[in-house]
């Protein structure tokens, strides 16, 4: 999935549960000071920002496919090593660093046991890979509400459902196919509020991810009628969304 948006564009979109995300994330992997650190997929910097505040920028590093995601996290962290890169060919040696992490980039891997078995290769034995998708198919992702409505209107619509990980067991089973048997599941939830409808509606018409994607191919009336579908689906404001990413970690085995 290609992400052509601008950093600005993804942060109103995800920010909000990336953010608070990446603290949980980053206390599920272990990550402290005079750690080496990767950020795999680092998309506007939610997760690189915080391996920075915890390990320094210096012992960071991050790669992101998209060059305006890439551009941003330069801006805001100039002492990070950033990378254009694919997670399934990360331009690093064997045995760089202490941990690699990715988050909310596995389902869009274009070959996700290749990503993982690349952040294998480049994290020295007994460093850890942690991973984290959202729960999409188990109906508990930050996005439940407006796929469920795409759908009552739309039965045909493609969601997020199928991609890889976002159901219960299967990103631990795309470790233990890149080599990492050992790996540990759980679930990790964040909660954002909501004083609006509108602050929830407005950032899925920027075109970020698939769901952005979904809403600017819609004919204008067609998509009023969708964001009338999700204002029936929402408690009425003030609300919270409450959402919840499988995460997996696991301690990479001796050579």
């Amino acid at each position: 999935m290609s992400f052509d948006v601008s950093a600005d564009a993804y942060l109103r979109f995800m920010g909000g549960y990336s953010e608070p995300l990446a603290v949980q994330f980053a206390d599920l992997a272990g990550i402290q000071p005079g750690q080496r650190v990767l950020d795999v997929g680092c998309g506007p910097g939610a997760l690189t920002a915080e391996l920075a505040r915890r390990t320094g920028e210096a012992a960071v590093s991050a790669v992101e496919p998209s060059a305006s995601f890439a551009t941003a996290v330069r801006e805001r962290l100039p002492g990070v090593d950033v990378r254009r890169s694919a997670a399934e060919q990360l331009p690093f040696p064997d045995g760089t660093f202490d941990a690699a992490l990715a988050q909310l980039v596995v389902h869009f891997m274009t070959d996700p046991v290749q990503g993982l078995r690349e952040m294998s290769r480049v994290t020295r034995p007994g460093g850890t890979v942690a991973a984290c998708v959202w729960d999409h198919a188990g109906g508990h992702g930050p996005l439940t509400a407006f796929w469920t409505a795409v759908r009552e209107l739309d039965p045909a619509a493609d969601d997020e459902s199928g991609l890889a990980g976002v159901r219960e067991g299967h990103l631990a089973w795309l470790f233990a196919q890149a080599g990492l048997g050992q790996a540990r599941a759980t679930t990790l939830t964040v909660r954002v509020p909501y004083g609006r409808f509108e602050q929830w509606w407005e950032p899925f018409t920027l075109g970020v991810g698939p769901a952005g994607a979904y809403v600017a191919s819609l004919t204008p009336d067609r998509r009023a009628a969708l964001r009338e579908q999700c204002r029936r689906q929402l408690p009425a404001a003030p609300f919270e969304i409450s959402a919840t990413v499988w995460a997996v970690t696991c301690q990479v085995p001796p050579l």
